[in-house]
């Protein structure tokens, strides 16, 4: 892990870093003691690992519960240019929204082919993460995925148990997508717009239902796609308090 810039403001020291050809950022409290719980940050489709909404889910953990907070660059996002096959898939899905066509099955087959080259990334960036001596491996991971990155966060939980539990957003249901949750036995929260016009609710009862965690939660909030109401950045807080602990305990 290489560390290309640091900053600092209101008690959060924000870290660049890359691992490999993967670009990433790590938060952390000005004044973490060592071995402090940390929360691995996926972000949407389009977006990169800065974005707002990966922002105002990770500033709560890190300044709230003293967590470390990182994200990455998914491929072909942010600072990662992207390959013939993103390009592959962009295409299909303008295609699809050009003739009012669903977009989900270009989604799916987009999200498994990125899941296939990011969940790599992501075991490498923690096994990299990991050896910090502010984070360490005597505290448990966490993984907060929001569309996209549920994909990806669903199949890296079933693979790595270094992971203990997780907060995702409802997802397109895939035959691979319900296998690999079915394969999730770490505590799970998943979050469902009742209203949502672009991902029917029925793929994200699916999904809470393949789970085979004992221990799982459905915020269903009524609103649209992109009306997440804003106190489910508190209540993922208050998940990772309970199921990572606070740091220093």
């Amino acid at each position: 892990m290489h560390f290309t810039a640091e900053t600092s403001s209101n008690g959060v020291v924000e870290r660049d870093f890359t691992v490999g050809e993967v670009t990433g950022v790590l938060w952390s409290p000005a004044s973490a003691p060592e071995h402090t719980p940390l929360v691995l940050m996926g972000h949407g489709g389009g977006q990169d690992k800065k974005s707002p909404g990966v922002l105002a889910r990770a500033r709560p953990l890190v300044t709230t519960l003293g967590f470390s907070v990182a994200a990455i660059d998914l491929p072909g996002h942010g600072d990662r240019p992207p390959t013939a096959a993103d390009y592959y898939h962009w295409s299909d899905l303008q295609q699809a929204r050009a003739v009012g066509e669903s977009i989900g099955p270009v989604v799916v087959r987009y999200s498994a082919e990125l899941a296939e080259r990011a969940v790599p990334e992501w075991q490498m960036a923690l096994d990299a993460l990991q050896e910090l001596p502010e984070i360490g491996t005597a505290h448990p991971v966490g993984y907060s995925g929001a569309m996209l990155s549920t994909a990806i966060g669903v199949r890296l939980m079933a693979v790595d148990p270094r992971i203990t539990a997780g907060v995702f957003r409802c997802f397109f249901s895939s035959e691979s997508l319900l296998e690999a949750a079915g394969r999730v036995t770490a505590p799970i929260q998943l979050l469902l717009q009742w209203h949502d016009t672009d991902i029917d609710r029925q793929d994200g009862l699916a999904l809470f239902d393949a789970f085979a965690s004992k221990e799982k939660t459905l915020h269903a909030n009524a609103g649209g796609h992109h009306q997440v109401p804003e106190f489910e950045a508190d209540s993922t807080a208050r998940f990772f308090a309970r199921h990572l602990g606070q740091a220093g305990t």
